[in-house]
């Protein structure tokens, strides 16, 4: 039988309400997730998460080029949106969200901790050039299949999901575990396409819960 995981990305105090990033109504994938932790226990399969994890000052923050957020540039020699100063490390904006049922975790992954690249994939840094120590873990653990939702749809989760078909995983996306930031209005939209052109299963909450009883 083949070893499956749940990946919770980013589901941290800035990107929900009131955060320093916040996505718009991004504390609505708590009572999501928390509902996937339960199926998931229940039937022994791993649960794991991602939490950005940016030193003070670093160069994909808006504050560190004198620009305003949201402002595309260059960082690393990639294309780089500049965001608000969020994640930062031992912050509480960094914290995983309160009510997500965080005992249940079983091992959490940093990623963005080199101030020089940003890293929305919870596998890989934006150019590929380092990876996180989640690939090995779910290796070790034998694990070949993943179940993904979290915060944000069009950038950390689409970059996960991508990464994670890239390794070989089977990916399972549930959809309103997710919310985008949405830059521009279709953003989440075009992500979604992205994942499932790419190899992943889309489902909400419901279908996965019916399809897989």
């Amino acid at each position: 039988m083949t070893q499956r995981a749940l990946l919770l990305v980013d589901i941290q105090n800035d990107f929900c309400a009131g955060g320093a990033l916040a996505v718009a109504e991004g504390d609505s994938t708590v009572d999501v997730a928390n509902a996937m932790i339960t199926w998931c226990k229940t039937r022994g399969n791993a649960i794991v998460a991602s939490q950005d994890w940016h030193p003070a000052g670093h160069g994909s923050f808006a504050s560190q080029h004198h620009v305003a957020p949201f402002t595309t540039g260059e960082l690393a020699g990639l294309a780089q949106t500049f965001w608000p100063d969020h994640c930062v490390q031992n912050s509480e904006g960094a914290a995983l969200h309160p009510l997500l049922n965080q005992k249940a975790i079983d091992a959490v992954f940093y990623k963005g901790e080199n101030p020089l690249i940003d890293s929305y994939s919870a596998f890989f840094d934006n150019g590929h050039r380092q990876e996180t120590a989640l690939h090995n873990w779910l290796q070790q653990h034998d694990i070949r299949e993943l179940v993904i939702l979290g915060l944000a749809t069009d950038y950390c989760v689409k970059f996960t999901v991508l990464d994670a078909l890239q390794l070989g995983y089977k990916v399972n996306v549930i959809t309103d575990g997710c919310r985008g930031v949405n830059l521009n209005p279709q953003d989440s939209t075009q992500a979604f396409m992205e994942m499932s052109a790419a190899g992943a299963t889309l489902y909400t909450l419901a279908d996965w819960q019916e399809t897989h009883a």
